[in-house]
């Protein structure tokens, strides 16, 4: 059995975005390569074996939300898309993305996720502080679960 969920952002961001934080945000969504320097998400820890058995924790940063084409498990395609808005009641871009991810990936995913509910628009606010994104699924149900990020952290399913 597969631990693999699906994971639908859609929201607007507001139009302060840095150069530095959309090539940064382009290369995340596969659209672009990646910067020199990493601002929003800058660890990406990878712990291997060396020679002598001993865990050694290496940085080998990879892009969160970049895969397009064919879900492996969740029917349809995997896309990322992010456009400038032409209306922009919302927010100046619009970013859409639908991907695979598996629980191993939610800490580096969320703290992407967190970044991104402190950018999106004010359409995407609850009452209460929290931020709308999207939604997640289990890849076996029907049922979505809305993706939330509450007081700079990602309520991820249980």
């Amino acid at each position: 059995m597969a631990d693999i969920f699906e994971l639908m952002l859609t929201l607007d961001l507001r139009d302060e975005l840095s150069e530095d934080e959309l090539a940064e945000l382009r290369w995340h969504l596969g659209l672009g390569p990646k910067p020199e320097i990493l601002h929003i998400v800058t660890e990406f820890p990878f712990w291997d074996e060396d020679d002598d058995g001993v865990l050694v924790v290496e940085d080998h940063p990879q892009p969160l939300l970049a895969r397009h084409g064919e879900a492996f498990k969740v029917d349809g395609a995997l896309v990322s898309v992010l456009l400038r808005r032409k209306d922009t009641w919302c927010g100046a871009w619009a970013l859409t993305s639908r991907q695979e991810i598996h629980p191993d990936q939610f800490d580096l995913t969320g703290e992407l996720l967190s970044w991104l509910a402190t950018k999106a628009g004010d359409c995407h606010r609850r009452f209460d502080g929290s931020v709308d994104l999207g939604w997640t699924r289990f890849y076996e149900s029907r049922q979505a679960e809305p993706l939330v990020v509450r007081d700079g952290v990602v309520i991820w399913p249980s």
